[in-house]
């Protein structure tokens, strides 16, 4: 019988609001760079279920990751691995989660 693997929700935020402004340092650019990679191997391997970002600016914006690991260490030292968690671009708050409801939309059906 597989087992079913807890869900963690992170929640992320630019450290310099200004980023999303005026624009990334080249050294914000490359952590989000690296940032973006990482969690599309993540998503590729079955880890990341969503991740995305509202489109405010300033000190409202925000990222979410909603990942499975098959317990919160794992979650919280995935989400400490991330470059641009690491390289102090961005904080990470992480959650437990509990998916109510599961769509099956992709990204490709949502265009109008």
């Amino acid at each position: 019988m597989s087992k079913v693997l807890p869900v963690f929700l992170c929640q992320l935020r630019p450290l310099r609001a200004a980023m999303l402004d005026e624009g990334p340092t080249p050294r914000e650019q490359e952590a989000v760079e690296k940032h973006f990679a990482y969690l599309q191997d993540l998503a590729g391997r079955g880890v990341v279920l969503v991740a995305g970002r509202t489109l405010t600016r300033g000190a409202d914006a925000f990222g979410i990751c909603v990942l499975r690991a098959d317990s919160e260490d794992t979650a919280r030292a995935i989400v400490e691995a991330d470059p641009a968690v690491k390289a102090g671009v961005m904080s990470a708050r992480l959650y437990p989660f509990h998916v109510a409801l599961l769509g099956r939309a992709t990204p490709e059906s949502w265009v109008a």
